[in-house]
């Protein structure tokens, strides 16, 4: 009886020295395909740190020639980025209302035509995987140079991205009370209208004013494509290499977006 039991606790010691040696090999074999990766990132991205040590200076001496920041453009500039928020403020307004129904749809669990459940992620994954750049790039092609094709351009890429975020979170509610109204006798719209509309409002508001606030950043680079903001003059300044001029642009947009960041974040916080 001893030796049996000295014979199995060998096997397990030898099974535990086998698996351990399993992991250690999954281990190295993990560790060497992430340091591949990296390796052939390195190499596609074609980082060169003899380029960066040399562009450094360069950049050093544009900053330097920066100062003072020309001064007596401020109302183009305030009415540039003036644009550049409106055309945040529009695309994604227009974004959050085509996707409330949207969300319904992509909703697996309250999606009145679940056939459609999987056209409707498609569609919302292809809209998120286009950035909202290149809509505006194909939308001043299509209407012509300005400002309108960047709010087409924010709206359709934003859609896709709170459509999504909607849905996920209506897809983990709690429908307990969206049952309790079904149960009244109510139909399906009435139900989500006064039952799950007053749970996901907040957070559906919350994210609105987070896009609006990211879209305001993002929007202020649509003037590259001839979209309309503050993009445009930025551009026009680098083109010249107007340092100064692109100084007071850029010291512009850092506190347009600064103070919507707070007011944004207040608002999250009383909304939540």
């Amino acid at each position: 009886m001893t030796i049996s039991r000295a014979e199995r606790a060998l096997d397990d010691l030898d099974a535990a020295r086998r698996g351990s040696t399993g992991t250690r090999v999954k281990f190295w074999a993990m560790v060497g395909i992430v340091a591949g990766f990296y390796a052939v990132s390195w190499n596609l991205a074609g980082i060169d740190l003899a380029k960066l040590s040399t562009g450094l200076p360069r950049l050093a001496h544009w900053i330097m020639t920066a100062w003072p920041p020309k001064l007596d453009e401020l109302p183009l500039f305030a009415l540039r980025t003036a644009e550049t928020v409106a055309m945040a403020a529009i695309g994604t307004t227009v974004a959050t209302i085509l996707a409330i129904p949207m969300s319904v749809l992509a909703s697996r669990n309250i999606t009145p035509w679940p056939r459609l459940y999987y056209p409707a992620r498609w569609f919302l994954n292809a809209l998120r995987g286009i950035d909202s750049f290149v809509f505006a790039l194909l939308f001043v092609a299509a209407v012509g140079l300005g400002p309108f094709a960047g709010v087409l351009g924010i709206a359709l890429h934003t859609w896709g991205s709170a459509a999504k975020f909607f849905a996920d979170h209506i897809e983990n509610v709690n429908l307990g009370p969206l049952e309790a109204v079904r149960t009244t006798g109510a139909g399906r719209f009435t139900s989500i209208a006064y039952a799950l509309v007053p749970d996901v409002l907040p957070v559906m508001l919350s994210t609105t004013l987070f896009w609006w606030e990211f879209n305001v950043r993002a929007s202020t680079v649509l003037g590259v494509v001839g979209a309309g903001g503050i993009g445009q003059e930025l551009k026009n300044s680098m083109d010249l290499l107007d340092f100064p001029r692109l100084f007071t642009i850029i010291a512009v947009i850092l506190v347009v977006v600064t103070a919507l960041d707070q007011l944004s974040g207040w608002l999250r916080k009383r909304l939540v």
